[in-house]
C-alpha cells in the first residue's frame, strides 16, 4: 500500500486506463483509479461506455464515440509516457480497434479484463463483433484476465472446473499469443485458485483462502486487473505482479465496501 494516505507520490509511475463508467464507483474507470492510486501510479485514462447503474444491477449502457476515443487516447499518449495499460470494458468493437490503433504510440504492457457481461444485470456489454475486436487488440496486449463465463465466451470451450479452465486458458493464451490469468473465484472448492498460463507452456499457480460470498462481491475483477497493471507500472514481473494483485483484492474482498442496498464492492 502507498504511504501517501491516498496522495499520489509525485515520481509515480503513469497508468493508462481504457474503461466504462459504473457511477456506483464499485467497478470500471472509478474503481480502477482508485486501486492504481492507492497502489502507487498515477492514473490518467478515457471513458469508452457509459452505464446506468447503483449497486443493485446495470440497467443500460451507451458506447461512446470511437472517433473521440481514438483522439483523446492519440493525443494523450503523444505527451505522457505512460509505464502499463489496464484495458476494461471497451464498450464496442469500433472502440476496440481505436484502442488499438493508439497502442501503437506505446510499448508498455498491457493488461485486458474483457467484460462482456455485469455481474449483476442482463445488458450486454459487447456487439456482435468481438472477434474482430479480439483480432485488433491481439498484438498489444501482455496478459487476458477473463472470468470463467468470459473464457467459456472466448474460448467456446466449456469451463464448469479448475482443469477445464485452466485448459481453456491454454486454448486462449495460443490464440492471442499473450498469458492469461485463468481466475477461480467462481469456481469451487476451500480455495480460490486462480492460474497464469503463458503460450510457452509456463504455469504459475496462485492459492489463497476461499472467502464466504467472495465471488458477490462486485468489482474484483475491474480491481485485479488494474492491480495487475499498476504492479508492472512499478516494474514487477508479470508472475509477481499477479501474486501481489490477488493479495490485495482478497483482502478487499474481506472487508468491502458497502455503499448501497445492492451488492458489496471490492473498493
Amino acid at each position: 500500500m502507498s504511504p501517501y494516505r491516498g496522495a499520489v507520490p509525485p515520481n509515480a509511475p503513469d497508468l493508462l486506463i481504457c474503461a466504462g463508467l459504473d457511477p456506483s464507483g464499485g467497478a470500471g474507470l472509478i474503481a480502477d483509479v482508485r486501486v492504481a492510486s492507492a497502489l502507487g501510479a498515477r492514473p490518467s485514462g478515457v471513458v469508452t461506455a457509459l452505464t446506468v447503474q447503483n449497486t443493485t444491477g446495470v440497467v443500460g449502457c451507451q458506447s461512446c464515440d470511437p472517433d473521440f476515443v481514438g483522439h483523446q487516447l492519440a493525443f494523450l499518449l503523444t505527451d505522457i509516457e505512460v509505464r502499463a495499460v489496464k484495458i476494461g470494458m471497451i464498450g464496442s468493437t469500433p472502440i476496440a480497434k481505436a484502442i488499438a490503433n493508439a497502442l501503437h504510440l506505446t510499448s508498455a504492457p498491457v493488461v485486458w479484463d474483457p467484460v462482456l457481461y455485469p455481474s449483476r444485470g442482463d445488458v450486454p456489454l459487447v456487439d456482435s463483433l468481438f472477434g474482430d475486436a479480439i483480432t485488433a487488440l491481439r498484438p498489444h496486449l501482455t496478459i487476458v484476465t477473463p472470468n470463467a463465463r468470459e473464457l467459456a465466451f472466448m474460448t467456446n470451450v466449456p469451463v464448469t472446473d479448475l482443469a477445464s479452465a485452466e485448459a481453456a486458458g491454454r486454448t486462449l493464451a495460443h490464440r492471442l499469443d499473450c498469458a492469461v490469468l485463468v481466475k477461480g473465484g467462481h469456481l469451487s472448492g476451500d480455495e480460490s485458485i486462480d492460474v497464469v498460463v503463458t503460450p510457452a507452456g509456463a504455469r504459475d499457480e496462485l492459492r489463497a483462502p476461499r472467502i464466504r460470498d467472495g465471488e458477490h462481491v462486485h468489482g474484483t475483477g475491474c480491481a485485479l486487473s488494474a492491480a495487475i497493471a499498476t504492479y508492472l507500472a512499478t516494474g514487477r514481473e508479470l508472475a509477481e505482479a499477479c501474486r501481489l494483485a490477488k493479495d490485495y483484492v482478497h483482502d478487499r474482498i474481506a472487508s468491502p465496501a458497502r455503499p448501497g442496498r445492492g451488492a458489496a464492492a471490492v473498493v
